[in-house]
């Protein structure tokens, strides 16, 4: 079996609400054996981990997946940048083509996807 790349994950728009996407795509990142960061409007834990309600500056994100919708995203836009992710999945209901042109700008990849479904069919 081929060895799995972890990928360390931002999850921006967290959730502690079980019933919420991302909530489910930080349990079945952390079952692939991804590291995960959390960021949201409100501070709490999930699975162990802190929930920050503020723009921490941390280094080494593979992925940032995104579950804001655009209009909350905005104040989110230079921090996005500042952390030079390889990568912004734009989940369902996330898509923004004002933020497409500002990583664009700036070479940073992205994708309009869902998370849960790359980690279902291994192209994650």
């Amino acid at each position: 079996m081929e060895k799995l790349n972890k990928k360390t994950t931002l999850i921006l728009g967290a959730s502690t609400k079980p019933n919420r996407y991302a909530y489910l795509a930080a349990q079945r990142l952390i079952e692939a054996g991804h590291p995960i960061l959390l960021v949201a409007k409100r501070k709490g834990q999930l699975f162990g981990l802190d929930i920050h309600d503020n723009k921490v500056n941390f280094e080494n994100i593979d992925t940032i997946t995104l579950y804001l919708n655009p209009t909350n995203q905005k104040e989110y836009y230079d921090y996005l940048v500042k952390l030079k992710p390889q990568r912004i999945i734009f989940n369902p209901g996330t898509e923004n083509e004002e933020l497409y042109d500002i990583l664009k700008e700036n070479n940073i990849n992205y994708i309009e996807a869902c998370t849960l479904v790359l980690l279902s069919i291994d192209k994650y």
